[in-house]
């Protein structure tokens, strides 16, 4: 992580709880892991899997046992059975819409520092009761504030957080889409979209471009 030229405040970092996880009306099959700052109103959306989507939401309902241990069960036995814990997950860097992040582990007071995939780090902070970490120049730049229900609030203010909600979800679904693609794939993409006449894919795709050329 080349952190050296951002500035020292930036470089603080925010614990982050789990607020939901939320599934997108319009994309098929996607997921929105949506975190929240401990102490504040920034929530940091996180498009998932649906198998690390359905391993989080089973971690966070204690009453649900899976038959079989899942995959995020099995490395957490395998860890406590050589003594390794981790202490905490810190997401450290945002790159074209993805999010990368870090196990701080520790056995017999020695540290270790494995990269992990988001997904995965937090669906085993959530068997490790682990806190969960980011920059705080990452939720600058990808923390979306979101007014909380109070409990004097109505229900239609409730929806139209969830309207706010999906709108964020669909946003950063579309921005992580083309994030493996290069410059020269999505032109060849646009190209190909336009002779096709499928101007709402053209659309998005432009739109990609547009972002990354900024």
């Amino acid at each position: 992580m080349q952190l050296t030229n951002l500035k020292p405040s930036t470089l603080s970092l925010v614990r982050l709880d789990i607020k939901g996880i939320s599934y997108s009306q319009t994309q098929s099959g996607a997921y929105a892991l949506v975190l929240i700052e401990v102490e504040g109103s920034r929530t940091l959306p996180i498009v998932i899997g649906a198998f690390e989507a359905q391993s989080i939401a089973i971690a966070l309902e204690n009453e649900i046992k899976p038959p079989r241990p899942l995959t995020h069960d099995l490395f957490k036995s395998f860890a406590n059975r050589f003594e390794i814990v981790i202490k905490q997950v810190i997401i450290h860097k945002l790159v074209d819409g993805v999010f990368y992040s870090s196990l701080i582990c520790e056995r017999d007071g020695i540290k270790e520092i494995i990269d992990a995939r988001t997904s995965d780090a937090i669906a085993l902070a959530t068997r490790f009761d682990a806190p969960i970490f980011t920059y705080e120049n990452i939720l600058e730049k990808a923390g979306v504030y979101l007014k909380l229900k109070d409990e004097d609030e109505s229900d239609d203010d409730n929806d139209n957080d969830e309207l706010i909600l999906e709108d964020l979800i669909t946003e950063t679904i579309e921005e992580t889409t083309y994030s493996s693609d290069t410059l020269e794939s999505l032109n060849q993409q646009l190209t190909k979209a336009v002779a096709d006449e499928d101007y709402e894919l053209a659309a998005k795709v432009r739109d990609e471009i547009n972002r990354r050329n900024k």
